[in-house]
């Protein structure tokens, strides 16, 4: 959205230091504020914030053990325990019954089946030994504490028998013998590391509270698992990693959580792959530090999802002085990290009413195939967002793309937002924008930029196009802007400087706040405008005098302006702007290639005799420069007559009965 308000100036200094380490860490900046100066006075912005930025070293690397991978479920060597209703029937070694609970208090290899109305599976050994568990066909219920319980291994594997189909259920109270952080709270409680894999099915019932929880890491590598808990659903306080398998959650609060918030290498989760299905109340995947996603098919629902944005009363009030927070909505993210958040391969869908995916400190999408629907960002990152690969479908949220610093370099993005498109403004955004979308203003900072150097990027913004607090940058790539038609907004929006250097760039929208890239650009620019809205659907044409096509497009939206930069235009080259008519191009997005013009209503012509050339019934704000109005500054703006219209960084444009309209200068705009 426009800065409306006087431009404040703070000095911010971000600082991301690379650190050694399997995982990651972090990094504390100060961000200093200093009174800043505008022509109407002075003002202190901030005074002593601590900015949490994080730092992250490496890529997560999980080690799977071979018995983590491996799911021999045969009989041979092993202890059996046959469950009889209200009795247990134990045969071999290393385990005492007590009435209808279980104690395996030895290393080895336990095969479970039958029926357990109240009672419990407990492993009690030495911390360097390893229990397996093998359900086969087995039914587990406890009506007050957790019906499988790890309080004592160096790991536990559960192991689902190929075929067969498990419960494990628990009742809706506990009754624990010391209420202390670390007794049971969950179905399948394991203080324990805990790996679930085989090719049988199980589904796990939590009244009580969570699901599966390991307080340890916790890994899942097979199996087909159905978790439906009050809380959250499956929980590794210091990681969770998933291989493969199918893994459908229903949680009323988060879906999968790492937790851990005391050792910076832990408290992350890898998602490798395997199938995993997540409606959550709350987030749907969320680490303390680090979430990767490297490959897997995820569909994650959270909030209630994205249409769950619109029934808020208090979304969308910016600057209206509400004093909602971050701390008093809860979070309702799809994918959501403290540290960091990567994205290089897997097929994502998300529905979520908070942000689809949200990093705290870092973003990175490298690949994968992305679709998201957000009440909120669609990408949000406090520090940085980089996007390297991959296809990304945004088709719904109140901002797209957000963080302090964004930078494309490749792949496919198509975004769709009420707000703005891409937006790079700074400010920690630990749940939403202050709780609902539209709340947060951002400083103004020197710091902020968006680069855009490659792939393919496409816009349906009802806000700004691409908006930036501090600069942009354009060396290659496709970018098409659609929108907004708000004459309050413009497709592009930036308050330092706007170098294209190459690229191409096309920005249909309103004219009122219209802005073309700056005079520094190394290539050639045009802002056309005209002297009435235009329907949507209504093609824009350009071509050189000599016929040389150089755009045909089809804004989707009512728009008065055009922006243009394209290495096919050329210094001294005269060009004509036409409206309508029709084309037997190939569309993308609007965007036609080949194929031949037929003529509509030509509106303009122009010349280019500098980087940027202002053509149409307006001058527009070619650059971000300064504009002149009649009877302010020391500029005059003639009226048209016949004559030729000079914008403000050269070139001439002629137009149909037009005049002379010099605008050498004048006043700001803000």
């Amino acid at each position: 959205m426009k800065k409306i308000m006087a431009l404040l100036l703070i000095f911010v200094l971000i600082t991301l230091t690379a650190c050694s380490g399997e995982t990651l860490a972090y990094a504390t900046t100060a961000i200093s504020s200093q009174p800043a100066t505008t022509g109407e006075g002075s003002a202190t912005i901030i005074e002593n914030t601590q900015l949490e930025v994080a730092a992250v070293a490496t890529s997560i690397v999980v080690e799977y053990d071979e018995d983590d991978l491996e799911t021999n479920t045969s009989d041979s060597g092993t202890a059996t325990i046959q469950l009889n209703g209200s009795t247990i029937a134990f045969t071999g070694s290393g385990a005492e019954v007590n009435g209808s609970s279980i104690t395996i208090t030895a290393a080895g290899t336990y095969i479970i089946s039958g029926v357990l109305d109240d009672g419990q599976i407990i492993v009690d050994t030495d911390d360097q030994e390893k229990v397996t568990l093998i359900l086969n066909g087995a039914t587990i219920v406890c009506a007050d504490n957790a019906p499988i319980y790890v309080v004592s291994a160096d790991k536990v594997i559960i192991t689902l028998a190929d075929g067969t189909t498990n419960y494990v259920s628990d009742g809706t109270t506990y009754a624990a013998e010391v209420v202390a952080a670390d007794e049971p709270d969950a179905a399948i409680f394991s203080k324990a590391d805990l790996t679930l894999n085989g090719n049988g099915a199980l589904t796990v019932n939590a009244n009580y509270n969570n699901g599966i929880v390991s307080k340890d890491d916790l890994k899942i590598t097979g199996g087909n698992i159905i978790v439906n808990a009050v809380n959250d659903g499956v929980k590794g306080r210091d990681s969770i990693a998933v291989k493969d398998g199918t893994l459908t959650v229903n949680a009323g609060s988060d879906g999968l959580q790492a937790n851990n918030d005391e050792d910076t290498e832990k408290g992350y989760i890898s998602i490798e792959g395997g199938v995993l299905d997540i409606t959550a109340g709350l987030d749907a995947i969320q680490a303390e530090t680090q979430l990767q996603v490297s490959g897997g098919d995820l569909t994650l629902a959270t909030g209630g999802g994205s249409v769950n944005s619109s029934q808020q009363s208090d979304w969308g009030n910016r600057g209206m002085g509400n004093t909602t927070t971050s701390s008093d909505v809860a979070s309702a993210k799809g994918l959501k990290a403290g540290v960091d958040v990567s994205v290089t391969g897997g097929t994502i869908t998300i529905d979520s009413s908070d942000d689809a995916i949200h990093s705290n400190g870092s973003l990175t999408i490298g690949g994968g195939n992305l679709l998201l629907a957000s009440g909120d960002d669609g990408l949000h990152a406090d520090a940085t967002l980089t996007i390297d690969g991959g296809v990304l479908s945004i088709t719904k949220s109140y901002e797209g793309i957000e963080s302090a610093v964004i930078m494309i370099n490749a792949g496919t993005v198509h975004v769709v937002a009420s707000d703005d498109g891409i937006n790079v403004a700074g400010g920690a955004d630990g749940s939403a924008t202050n709780g609902r979308p539209g709340q947060n203003e951002f400083a103004v900072s020197g710091d902020y930029h968006l680069y855009l150097n490659g792939g393919y990027v496409y816009v349906d913004a009802d806000g700004d196009g691409l908006d930036s607090n501090g600069s942009m940058d354009m060396t290659g790539g496709t970018v098409v802007v659609n929108g907004p038609t708000n004459s309050g907004n413009g497709p592009l929006d930036y308050l330092g400087t706007f170098n294209i250097t190459g690229g191409f760039l096309v920005a249909a929208g309103s004219s009122g706040m219209a802005q073309a890239p700056s005079d520094t650009s190394t290539q050639y620019s045009v802002l056309v405008t005209f002297p009435s809205a235009l329907t949507a659907g209504t093609l824009v044409h350009i071509e050189a005098i000599d016929g040389t096509d150089v755009l045909t497009f089809l804004p989707t939206k009512t728009y008065q302006s055009v922006v243009l930069s394209s290495p096919l235009l050329q210094n001294g080259t005269t060009y004509n702007v036409y409206t309508g008519g029709s084309t037997t191009g190939t569309p993308t997005d609007g965007l036609y290639s080949d194929g031949d013009y037929t003529a509509g209503t030509q509106t303009s012509s122009f010349t280019i005799s500098s980087m940027v050339t202002g053509g149409g019934a307006y001058g527009g704000f070619p650059g971000g420069r300064k504009m002149t109005q009649p009877g302010r500054g020391n500029g005059n703006m003639t009226p048209p007559g016949d004559g030729n219209m000079i914008p403000p960084d050269g070139g001439t444009m002629t137009q149909p009965g037009g005049g002379n309209m010099p605008q050498p200068g004048g006043r700001q705009r803000s």
